[in-house]
């Protein structure tokens, strides 16, 4: 399957909300792919998110009613980086 948007979100933690830092589409999906590998960033695959996110400008705070989708993938890339460091010290 062909992904066709792609976002990048950061999260400092605190009381600060998650921004949008990149957006994809088409053939940049994959360069976007190829940096976040690259740089060992954990990737999530959520086509009705990237596709809401997409919507947005690159700067923008994720919305409210995005914010349980959006916790979803920050707790599963917590997980990934949990793992890779449990791997690295093994």
């Amino acid at each position: 399957m062909t992904i066709r948007k792609a976002a990048a979100l950061e999260y400092s933690g605190g009381e600060e909300v998650p921004v949008i830092v990149a957006l994809a589409r088409g053939i940049l999906v994959e360069k976007l792919l190829a940096l976040a590998e690259e740089y060992n960033i954990p990737v999530y695959r959520d086509g009705d998110l990237a596709e809401a996110l997409s919507a947005m400008d690159v700067g923008n705070e994720v919305p409210e009613r995005l914010f349980r989708a959006v916790a979803e993938v920050f707790a599963y890339c917590y997980r990934v980086n949990a793992r890779f460091r449990e791997k690295l010290n093994w």
